[in-house]
């Protein structure tokens, strides 16, 4: 009689090909046991239970999808928010340093903290009588502190739980928006020029109403020329950011692309061309400003296991502050903390489909839960919360229930309908008077509007 005296496992790769996740969750479970039983259950420590974890469970999708057909649970609702919040006036004699130490910083992470404010705030700047919120979690761990620098202005200093790091961005209210023209020749590259103005953030507009007619690295070459007229935010006589672009003309071989803002007699806002055709696709062409692609929708491969896992989403890598943008008109159905998703936002659009946004570093006080919001609208920033290794966007499409690619969806939406017949003269009449405030250099029309801003800087 022959024996077989092959080992068990004499094929690694050969052997993880067959892992499952029940497999997987077993092997996990008999190895905390035999720990167990040999060194005492006492004696598993936190560590030692992190590494299972790490090498056997996180290797599953941020929102628990395991395979493309899945059907994706849409949450309803706000994650209640059980922190607490005080207000105090600063007293004489107190500083930042006594302020943030009796709330729960230690002594390096305030002074991590001045380091980085350098620049951005004066410690000195701190009076008597000044206002100032604390916020801290139910375990009276310290979330944000948040002080009133003036009437128009709010300082706020926020720490991620999770990782560390902090996070400060100022607040300004009642600003002056003005109307602006930027016009020229290119020399190299749009991003390049608007950079050389200091008018770097039209771009993302740009190419979301150009997406379908312009592609911006292979079209806009030197000697491509461009005429933008857009809303400037000032605050006196400092310039706090850019606004809406009310009309943009951009011009390279022979040929004119247009797009002119129109908003129609029942209050819904539009981007046109010169006869009146829509620009608006049903999704904008991306959520966020990105560098790249650090992860794509469909399987994958783990880095540890060798195993193939399902990705959701698509990761755009951007820099921790960004704004993130709702793709479509809709309704947010879900704003709040989300497990491993980090700080989510789930937004209901028309024709069945739902976008979710994912590891955001806060959410955008001007749209709550339950808030209606339109193409464009800053909904939060991007951040690292949740299970990530970096600042980036997880951006997720549903469609009826199952999970779609993003990449396809944003490319092959719909354009919306174009002006109506019974608009079509006003559309016109406004048309017009862009094109004639686009033949003026530097328009500047003060106080068309009172509005607040968010102005952000990442703190890492």
């Amino acid at each position: 009689m022959k024996h077989d005296h092959r080992p068990l496992f004499s094929s690694r790769k050969r052997y993880s090909r067959h892992l499952t996740p029940k497999h997987i969750k077993i092997f996990s479970a008999l190895a905390l046991l035999i720990m167990g039983l040999v060194y005492g259950i006492e004696r598993i420590t936190p560590a030692a239970r992190d590494l299972s974890s790490s090498l056997f469970v996180n290797y599953d999708d941020e929102l628990g999808v395991n395979e493309e057909s899945d059907l994706i649970e849409i949450e309803q609702g706000e994650v209640p928010e059980k922190n607490s919040i005080t207000e105090k006036k600063i007293r004489k004699g107190e500083s930042l340093y006594i302020l943030l130490t009796a709330n729960g910083l230690s002594p390096a992470e305030v002074n991590e903290v001045s380091k980085q404010l350098k620049g951005k705030f004066s410690v000195r700047s701190l009076r008597p009588g000044q206002s100032y919120q604390v916020e801290k979690d139910p375990d009276n761990r310290f979330l944000s502190f948040s002080l009133q620098q003036s009437l128009v202005s709010k300082l706020h200093l926020e720490r991620d739980l999770e990782s560390g790091a902090f996070h400060v961005w100022q607040e300004i209210m009642e600003y002056d928006t003005r109307l602006a023209t930027l016009t020229g020749t290119i020399a190299s590259n749009l991003s390049l020029e608007l950079q050389q103005h200091n008018r770097y953030s039209l771009i993302g507009q740009l190419q979301n109403l150009f997406a379908s007619k312009i592609n911006f690295r292979r079209d806009i070459h030197p000697g491509t020329t461009y005429r933008i007229l857009y809303e400037e935010n000032w605050l006196d006589d400092e310039y706090a950011n850019s606004g809406n672009i009310m009309a943009a003309e951009i011009a390279f071989n022979g040929n004119t692309y247009t797009a002119y803002r129109y908003t129609d007699a029942k209050g819904n806002t539009g981007y046109y061309d010169e006869n009146g055709r829509s620009l608006n696709s049903f999704f904008l062409a991306k959520p966020c400003n990105y560098s790249r692609i650090s992860s794509g929708f469909g399987y994958r491969r783990h880095p540890i296991l060798g195993r193939k896992h399902f990705h959701g989403g698509i990761d755009l890598a951007a820099p921790t502050g960004t704004p993130v943008y709702a793709v479509a008109d809709g309704k947010i159905v879900f704003r709040g903390r989300k497990g491993a998703a980090g700080n989510m936002v789930t937004i209901n659009h028309s024709n069945g489909y739902y976008t979710k946004y994912l590891h955001l570093s806060r959410f955008s006080s001007k749209y709550p839960y339950g808030s209606r919001v339109h193409q464009g609208d800053i909904i939060g920033y991007v951040g690292s919360t949740g299970r990530s290794t970096g600042p980036h966007l997880d951006f997720r499409v549903v469609k009826n229930g199952k999970l779609q690619n993003p990449l396809t969806e944003l490319k092959t939406s719909a354009a919306t309908s174009g002006v109506s017949k019974a608009e079509m003269q006003n559309f016109m009449a406004q048309l017009s008077v862009f094109r004639a405030q686009l033949n003026e250099n530097n328009v500047f029309v003060a106080n068309l509007s009172k509005k607040s801003i968010e102005t952000s800087t990442a703190l890492n």
